[in-house]
């Protein structure tokens, strides 16, 4: 009776918790038993793991009876990543390899039936977990895999292999071994070009808006009849954003590595935008299934979820989005297990006033709404009042005269406001650390420095306009940024006044 132990590791959400993968060779009826709580993908390994070691040239122990264990046996195992170790494992056993070798490594990929190795999903999640561990262990990964996890840095030696004779003859003995290259992070490529706010005319307090939006990190809704140009301003917020920190860039990267086990080296460190189409689930857009897997608000952070036809979304759909908004994160709870995926994202959405679009619209072609009110209030109720409280700018788009659209460009470029939204945001980390949008209420208390005659202004409109405890700390934020965009150390009246201009409540 022979037995070998190889290392890899599973995925939990952002997680990749440390798996021992136990191989036991043993006289008996021959048969080929996996456990460990592993799910339908990793059973399957069986059929893979033998064509692929005899195609490569190396002895099936067919007479034998094979026993494998992934450890610890109560965490759930999916993927097909645990192929390789369980091949690594069973020439160790049969003695082919050194055991004692195996435990300076960690395996992750999948085999074809000819033992070449395919890229896996969370290679970034895995080299992770190795650098917060201490990174001592080789990596070993795929092709491509590699290259996404050589992105982590911090000294992690990784190591890639195209197939699994490359992986055996490293582990050999002596002259007769021959390392695997390094892996390393592909240079990035050239992004696709990122649409310019000057291509959007006129509207100025929706470009404004924009602006607010981008320094403090707020959430906006942009109203208006169709054609107005709320898509187009809605595309353009990630070019206003100054480019991510690196840890920020990394996780937002492993989040889409969990999603996809391809990933393109141009968009590292670019801010996401994330558009699903109004049919979306819930699931869909906080995540879910069995494995969890993280959805459109996780996929979208560190950037922009922009929402478009936001009252066609599903009522479920959009209830599901108030925790994540204000906890920038979204736990997935099943009964067998729950996972934790960031999601600070930028919410940005769009709506028409009224089903057909035209409420408070005059056209010189004679169209106008038709909608009754009952319509209106029942279009304009599918969006929540506890949403909306959460949005933080809620402005008008209206319809430009021909003379203006026909007009040249007079806006300024993407690049300057993002100077303006850059220096803001440097204000804000120096003060404060993080950025407005992400203030609570203690940490707004002590650094809004909001003036008397700012206060009583404040107090008297929330009155007046019956704002929640919420909204009227939304409405602090938002002022709070306008006036680190005017590099001004208090809030003043003229600041409540602009943010009380974005706070526009829908009715007919």
């Amino acid at each position: 009776m022979t037995l070998a132990t190889v290392n890899s590791r599973a995925l939990d959400g952002l997680d990749a918790p440390p798996v021992q993968v136990e191989v036991q060779l043993a006289n008996g009826l021959p048969s080929f038993t996996l456990v460990g709580l592993a799910d339908t993908e990793v059973k399957e390994s069986r059929e893979r793991v033998r064509a692929a070691l005899q195609q490569s040239g190396y002895s099936f122990p067919h007479n034998k009876r094979i026993t494998v264990s992934l450890a610890p046996a109560d965490l759930p195992k999916e993927s097909a990543r645990f192929d390789l170790p369980i091949a690594l494992g069973i020439l160790a056993a049969s003695g082919l390899l050194d055991t004692q070798r195996l435990a300076d490594f960690e395996f992750a990929g999948e085999l074809s039936l000819a033992g070449a190795l395919r890229p896996v999903r969370g290679a970034l999640a895995l080299a992770l977990a190795v650098r917060r561990q201490g990174g001592k262990r080789v990596l070993v990964l795929p092709a491509g895999s590699a290259e996404q996890a050589a992105r982590v840095g911090g000294g992690l030696d990784i190591r890639r292999a195209a197939h699994l004779t490359e992986v055996v003859q490293s582990l050999l003995h002596g002259d007769a071994a021959v390392p695997l290259p390094a892996a390393t992070a592909p240079p990035r490529g050239a992004a696709a070009p990122i649409p310019d706010l000057m291509d959007v005319k006129g509207q100025v307090g929706a470009k404004r808006a924009l602006e607010v939006a981008a320094a403090g990190g707020h959430s906006l809704l942009l109203v208006g009849s169709p054609g107005s140009g709320k898509s187009m301003l809605a595309q353009r917020l990630a070019g206003l954003l100054p480019p991510m920190a690196e840890d920020d860039a990394l996780q937002s990267a492993a989040v889409h590595s969990l999603a996809s086990s391809t990933w393109d080296a141009s968009t590292f460190g670019l801010r996401p935008l994330r558009a699903p189409h109004h049919s979306a689930s819930a699931a869909a857009l906080v995540g879910g299934g069995s494995p969890p897997r993280p959805g459109e608000i996780s996929l979208a952070h560190g950037g922009v979820l922009f929402l478009d036809e936001l009252p066609e979304f599903p009522r479920r759909a959009l209830e599901a989005l108030r925790e994540p908004l204000e906890n920038a994160s979204i736990t997935i709870a099943r009964a067998a297990r729950s996972s934790r995926f960031p999601a600070r994202f930028q919410l940005v959405a769009a709506m028409n006033p009224c089903p057909c679009g035209w409420l408070g619209v005059a056209t010189a072609g004679g169209r106008h709404c038709r909608c009754t009110t009952d319509a209106v209030a029942r279009y304009q109720g599918r969006v929540s009042g506890p949403l909306l409280d959460r949005i933080d700018l809620q402005v008008e788009v209206p319809p430009l005269p021909p003379a203006e659209l026909l007009a040249q460009r007079d806006g300024e470029p993407s690049a300057t406001v993002r100077l303006r939204v850059a220096a803001a945001r440097e204000r804000m980390l120096a003060r404060q650390g993080r950025i407005n949008g992400e203030l609570d209420a203690a940490g707004l208390d002590a650094v809004v420095s909001l003036e008397a005659a700012a206060a009583r202004f404040l107090q008297s409109a929330a009155e007046r306009l019956g704002w929640s405890a919420r909204g009227m700390h939304r409405a602090l934020k938002v002022a709070r940024s306008i006036a680190d965009l005017g590099d001004s150390s208090s809030v003043t009246i003229a600041h409540v006044a602009e943010a009380m201009q974005f706070r526009r409540v829908l009715g007919g």
